[in-house]
Parts: C-alpha cells; structure tokens; sequence
C-alpha cells in the first residue's frame, strides 16, 4: 500500500498546482523568520472604555460582541474606513476582474495581493486567513498556497509596555519574579511576543509569553464587521459560503488562543496524555503562578526546529510525530491544532518537543471511532458502508441521498485501490470523477478534519527532506493496527472483527498476517527517540514478562542462529496481558485450528496403528460382526466421519499452518512446518515452552472446554443426525 501512496503522490505532483497546494499543506511555505519584515505595517484598535460597567466578553459570544461595539459607532466606522483604506486597491481590482470575467485568470494575482493585505490588518485577519488557507472546500489550491504564506510574525512592542504588562497582570514589578529577562523579545507574532528568562525563586530558565496590547478589541471589532457582511451576504442566494458561520465556527477556537491560562492547561493535559505512552514526548512546564489571562511562563526547551534539524535522528522523531498526532485524534481527543513547523523542536537530547498549546481541538468519540471504521470498511471496499462513514464524520449531510453517490465513488477507489498501482490509474479521469462527486453532491471538509490534514501534512513535509521515500501510511497503518489490537471498546471490537472476517464473516488469515506485521512496525517505531530507554508503553507493548527473557523478540523473519529461542513481537503481544483481548477475540479460531489439527494428526495416525482396517477385523467377528453392521456408533462408523477432512477444515488447516509459519518463522521449528509430512507439535511446544506458562492458566481450561464441546457436538450430530 505505501508504495502505491508513493507512486500516486509523485504522479499527482506532477501538476505545478497540486505541488504547490502540497507544499503548503507541509508547511514548506511558511517562512521561519521570527520577526516580521520591516515594511509589515500593523493597524491595531486602540478603544478606551467609555462604559465603565461594560467590557468585551473573554469567552466568545456574538450577542455580547454586537452589544459591545453597537454603542461604539465612531470607533467601528473608523475601522472600516481604516480597512477600506487598505483594501481599496484590492476591492477595485476584483470588482474589475468580475466585470471583465477574468476572476479565475487573475486568480493567483488577487491572492497576493489579499496575503499582503491580511498581513497588516491584525490577528484576527491573519488567523481567519491561515484557516481557509487548508480548507479546499472553499478557496481553489491557487489561493490557498497564497494564504499558506501567512506570516504570523509581526513587528514588536515595545519592552516598557510589556513590563507594565507583566506587573498588571502578575501584580509584581517582573523584577520580582524573575532575575532575569533577554534585554528585547526572541519572536514577535500578531498575538503577543517571547522574551528568554530565569525564575528568581528556583533558577530554572523559562519562556515568558506577553500578549499584545489591545488584541482583543481589534479582533472582537474585526468579527463584528465581518459578521455584519456574512448577514448580508446571506441575501444573495448565489453566495453559497455561509460567511457567519464560517466566522463563528472559527471564533470560538480563536478566543480560546487569547486566554494564556487555558493554553498553559492545555499544555499540562497534553503532557500527562503523552507521559506515560510516550515519553519521549517533551512538553514545557507551565508555572501557574507565573501566568495569567495575558502572560504565560512556561519551561525554557533548548534545541532545534525539527524541520531544519540535521540529526541522524530525525526520521524516527517524525515517527514519533506522526504516532503523537495519531495518539491525539484517535486516542486521547485533545488535538493540537497549531502544528506549523515552528512548534516541532528537536531537544538537545534527541527528543521530541512540541510548543504552543493556544489553540487545540476535541475529537468526539464518534469522530475517532467513525475514522477507524472508515478505514476497515475502506479495506475491504465496502462502499456502502464508507458512503454511511462519511455523514457520521460530517463530510456529507444528514438527509442526503447516498445511492447515486455509491457507483462514483466505488469506481474513484477500485481504481486507486487497483493492484496494478499508480501505472493503471487515469489521473485526469480520476479528478474529473473526484470533482463532479464534489459539484453534485454537498461534500465539504469538517474543520477538525482540516486541521489533522495540516498536522499530518506538516509531519510528511518535515519527512520528505531527510526521507524522499517517506510515506505516511507506513506509519499511520500500524497505528491503527496497534489500536485495534489492544482497544477493547465495542465499536473497535466491531472494528477488528470486521477487518479479519469481512462482510462475509470467514476468517482472512492474510488479513490477520497483515495486521500483526503492522503492529510489529508499530512497536519499532514506538521505541524511536528514546522510546524503549524511558519505558514508554506503547514501547514495551509486546515484550515478555521478566521470566521469559531468555526469549529474543523480533520483526524480521529472517533465520537466526540457534542457541536461544526467538520468537516474533507478534507472538509476544499475543501472550503479554496487553494481548488479552486479542486472544479472546480469536479463540474460536483457535478452537477451530486445533480441531482440525488434532483430526489431521488422528488421521495421519490410522495406518499406522492398523485402525484404518478395524471395519474389516469387526466384521470378522462372529458376535460383533453383526452389531458392527447394525449400530450407527460403532468404533468402525465413527472414525471416518469424525476424523474425515472437510472443505472447511482445510481452509482452517491452511491458515493454521500460515499463521505458525508467521510466528515461528526463522526458529528451528519452522522447518517442520510441512502440509505433507505434518507438524511435530511436541517439538515446537518444547521450543515456545518458556512462554507457554504466561497463559496456560488462563487460556488453557476455556480452550479445553470450547474444544470438548466442539468434538462432542459433532459426534451427536453423526451418531443421532
């Protein structure tokens, strides 16, 4: 699968736009400069407050918001007249283009030109135009890549106000609090500035982050204004955005990014989240009592960007990355939703830090549960099944009519999903296909949604510079893989039973081969970046209790030497306590693949202990005989029915003797592993003997019982049916 991925992103990349549109996606547009250009001019609202007893709201509310500056017309016609006066230029140049019909010629043109614009105009313009700028259900990939190059980095504020600052809102004069701060900020963005410091009462050097003054009110403005436009705009039939809520939808995050004491408590939640699975995972400390609503201190982290890292390591802490974000959405819920290439810091001792928790996003239940199901379903082409997994993950409507949609889109996926690979896929056929499902049917891209294409996408970009080759479903497969395996809520459950049998309920032993490979990546890249050194673990997920350690743990089936037993990560997890529920899961299987087993061996057996003639030695018996011939349970009637070989038995004999194949490969075993000449049994239990114990206690009466009852069933239903 990853090589196919491979194959169609470099074919689809082929088109300047598309490859463009992806390098934004990466991050590859954004600058990494810490200050803006000098020529970068900001338009701030300075309102004193006239209404004493009123105040802007902290939390966002459109009602309290239109309240506010309702009774503040002078201050909102001198915004507007300020916008225009920085927008007349641009707004003449579109009327133009529309009267003249060359919108989509001079497309390209007008995106520059807004880029410069929104770049001046403050926080809030800068935001709203960095969230459309990955939203291709809006804005063409043109316009995009033009608002992907959003700076955030604007000029500084002077130090005098942000040490007053400090003293209001910490209540000291920062002399107080800290011994020391860096002479002039280190970074400058439209929301606040970073200074370098040390705390006085420990010592410990911190990063001290100071919000620009009068951010709230040129923001809360700015939405006042573009809501009044999105209400008018809802006039116009023609105009299909809904503009007001666009803005609420993206206003409510953004409020949230304004309170420093709610992005220090993100941060502490995000850490706790990643400690104990990952620990290589390095979030900075909040000091709560050196933060407030407009000030945060958080530990100081030295170390390099992830993307301009040239460490030998920094492929696996993109693994650890692409893990970390997949932990978030399908996992914990809490998604870090700034992940620009900026916030991935590569610490000095070789672990993953990630900065800057202002603005996240909750991941429902049903939207981690519904994207793994998607992906079974999608495994197994069931189109049906996706076109429904799409209305619960909000990409269609409720109350939309999903037959028409069904033949589209399974043609759109037989033919990525096609074996011969991107060679067989018409690419051109395919967009036209994508895009007419697009224009006749209401798709849209749910914000969530939006912002894990970004995460990922900022992940693959940083990748692709060390690891041309790199390909995220290689590790986001055996992610998923590793959630299904040791997750035992019941839609996942559902999820893993659907992924091994299908729609039509019969075990894919291939599938299964596929599954464990995947989780056996998993764990290797789980113990990247330090992973297995600090105990992580999602690093320790398949290793062997204390008294099986004289066992060596593997992901390759290449021969090793002998002298001491090997035995797959796979076959680990299985009899680890994390692989309990796997193993109940398929202990029917297992049932089944011992019935047959067993029978084959009884088989096998017969002639040589003369019983494949005893019908002939009954019958020769002048008493017996005649009961032999009349009693439907005689030893004679019984044994070729209940050790004969059915279709079915050999369908699970097959992938008995593949799945021990898997597990075993490279031991000494493995090369008893013949359907001809049959297994020796006691031989491999001899060698897996020093694991058996872990689970003998617990498995053995269940499968003991489950396969009494099996044998037992049958030989009613040949004696009495």
């Amino acid at each position: 699968m990853a090589e196919e991925v491979k194959k169609m992103r470099a074919q689809l990349e082929e088109d300047e736009q598309v490859a463009s549109f992806m390098r934004g996606l990466r991050g590859q547009n954004l600058s990494d400069e810490l200050f803006a250009s000098s020529t970068v001019k900001l338009r701030l609202v300075e309102v004193r407050n006239m209404f004493h007893k009123e105040a802007l709201p902290l939390v966002y509310s459109p009602q309290a918001i239109s309240a506010y500056w309702g009774k503040r017309p002078a201050a909102v016609f001198t915004r507007i007249f300020q916008l225009l006066g920085v927008a007349g230029g641009f707004l003449s140049h579109l009327a133009g283009d529309i009267v003249s019909k060359k919108l989509k010629e001079n497309e390209v043109a007008r995106a520059i030109e807004l880029r410069e614009i929104v770049t001046s105009l403050g926080p809030a313009y800068i935001k709203l135009g960095q969230a459309l700028s990955i939203r291709p259900d809006i804005l063409s990939p043109a316009a995009m890549t033009e608002l992907q190059k959003l700076c955030d980095k604007v000029p500084s504020f002077p130090n005098d106000i942000a040490m007053d600052l400090i003293e209001k809102e910490l209540g000291q004069p920062w002399t107080e609090l800290y011994s020391e701060l860096s002479p002039s900020p280190i970074a400058a963005a439209s929301l606040g500035q970073v200074y370098k410091g040390r705390l006085k009462e420990t010592g410990e050097p911190v990063a001290v982050k100071v919000q620009r003054p009068y951010v709230l009110e040129t923001v809360t403005i700015d939405l006042y204004i573009i809501r009044k436009l999105g209400l008018a705009l809802r006039k116009f039939p023609q105009i299909a955005t809904d503009v007001v809520g666009l803005v609420d939808e993206w206003a409510a995050r953004f409020f949230e990014e304004l309170d420093y004491v709610n992005e220090g408590r993100n941060g502490t939640r995000f850490a706790e989240m990643m400690r104990q699975d990952l620990p290589q995972v390095v979030v900075p400390k909040t000091y709560a009592k050196y933060t407030s609503r407009r000030v945060l201190t958080t530990g100081w982290i030295d170390g390099e960007k992830l993307s301009q890292s040239t460490a030998d390591d920094v492929g696996e802490l993109v693994n650890v990355g692409v893990i970390c974000y997949l932990k978030q959405l399908l996992d914990t819920g809490l998604f870090h939703a700034d992940p620009h290439p900026g916030n991935l810091i590569r610490t000095l001792d070789g672990k993953l830090a990630i900065l800057d928790f202002g603005l996240m996003t909750q991941i429902t239940d049903d939207q981690k549960y519904g994207m793994i199901e998607a992906i079974s379903h999608l495994i197994h082409r069931d189109y049906e099944a996706i076109v429904k997994d799409f209305v619960k993950l909000d990409f269609i409507p409720e109350g939309v009519n999903l037959n028409p949609i069904m033949p589209v889109l399974a043609k759109v996926f037989d033919q990525a999903l096609e074996g011969g690979g991107a060679k067989n896929i018409n690419f051109q056929e395919l967009a036209s296909d994508l895009a007419q499902i697009t224009f006749d049917y209401p798709f849209r891209i749910p914000p969530y949604f939006a912002l894990i294409i970004r995460a990922i996408g900022v992940l693959e970009g940083i990748a692709l510079v060390g690891n041309p080759d790199f390909a995220i479903v290689d590790e986001a497969y055996p992610y998923i893989a590793q959630r299904l395996l040791t997750d035992d809520s019941p839609r996942l459950r559902e999820a893993l039973r659907y992924t091994l049998y299908g729609k039509t309920g019969v075990f894919d032993v291939d599938r299964f081969i596929d599954v464990m490979e995947a989780f056996e990546s998993f764990t290797v890249a789980a113990k990247s970046g330090g992973g297995e050194a600090l105990g992580g673990d999602m690093a320790s997920l398949g290793s062997l209790p204390s008294t099986s350690r004289d066992i060596i743990l593997r992901t390759t089936s290449k021969d090793l030497p002998s002298g001491q037993m090997h035995a797959r990560v796979a076959l680990g997890f299985m009899v680890s306590e994390r692989g309990e529920f796997f193993r109940e899961f398929i202990l029917d299987e297992v049932v089944k693949g011992l019935d047959a087993l067993s029978r084959e061996q009884v088989a096998r057996a017969l002639p040589l202990l003369g019983l494949n003639r005893i019908d002939t030695i009954l019958r020769s018996m002048p008493v017996v005989g005649v009961f032999a011939s009349a009693l439907p349970f005689m030893p004679h009637r019984l044994l070729p029915t209940i050790t004969a070989i059915t279709e079915e038995d050999e369908l699970v004999l097959n992938n008995v003797y593949k799945i021990i194949s898997f597990f075993v490969e490279g031991t000494p075993s493995f090369r008893t592993i013949d359907r001809e000449n049959g297994l020796e049994v006691l031989r491999l239990l001899r060698e897996l003997q020093p694991i058996l114990p872990n689970i003998s206690s617990k498995l053995v009466p269940e499968i003991v019982s489950r396969f009494a009852s099996r044998v037992v069933a049958r030989v009613l239903r040949e004696v009495f049916l």
